[in-house]
């Protein structure tokens, strides 16, 4: 298999996280190959968790529903691309672009790095989905309601437009996802409208 990247997109309670692990292990079964699985998500939970006077502005920002800077965004993707990702690794990007802003520097890294075959799976879930899924997670991150309202706002404001960017543009296999389903169900249809599998 050549080498691909896919980058996963939805709303926070999606369920894009475990569909990213889902396709990253069908992957690797079905062709024999690694795939790197980046998940910048874990990567700022992990940067948070510093005392530096930039972390705990970090920290702050995700406790009150904020979107996290662009040159944060950008600095942790790229940080893990640097230190991770090898010359032949295929890649699921799970968590980011985030903003239109990034969406440019993203291709721009990804063309320097040689990845040719492009995808973008955008989960599509409700916002009602989203809260309930949140709810249930029960992560410190999702209990507040001013956090969770803030980040269904930002969804609309800042992701959409990035999905929008992604749907028109032809060099991405853009593949939108009904999230409503049961975990299962949702991973048969990304596989079904993979050209990879068929």
């Amino acid at each position: 298999m050549n080498k691909k990247l896919f980058i996963m997109i939805g709303r926070s309670g999606s369920g894009k996280g475990t569909q990213a692990e889902l396709l990253q292990k069908k992957v690797e079964t079905d062709f024999g190959v690694n795939i790197k699985h980046i998940s910048t998500g874990d990567g700022f939970r992990e940067f948070m968790k510093g005392d530096s006077f930039i972390s705990t502005l970090s920290r702050h920002a995700d406790e009150t529903g904020r979107l996290q800077p662009e040159f944060l965004a950008i600095w942790n993707w790229s940080d893990i691309f640097i230190n991770t990702v090898q010359e032949e690794d295929s890649v699921i990007l799970d968590g980011a672009p985030r903003k239109l802003f990034e969406v440019n520097v993203l291709h721009n890294a990804l063309s320097f790095i040689g990845y040719e075959e492009l995808y973008v799976i955008y989960v599509d879930v409700s916002e009602n989905w989203s809260k309930e899924r949140l709810a249930g997670r029960g992560r410190k991150d999702d209990i507040g309601a001013e956090s969770v309202a803030k980040r269904m706002e930002w969804f609309e404001t800042d992701v959409i437009p990035v999905v929008e960017s992604y749907k028109n543009d032809s060099r991405y296999k853009f593949l939108q996802i009904n999230g409503e389903q049961t975990i299962e169900d949702v991973h048969k249809e990304i596989v079904s409208k993979l050209d990879i599998f068929n």
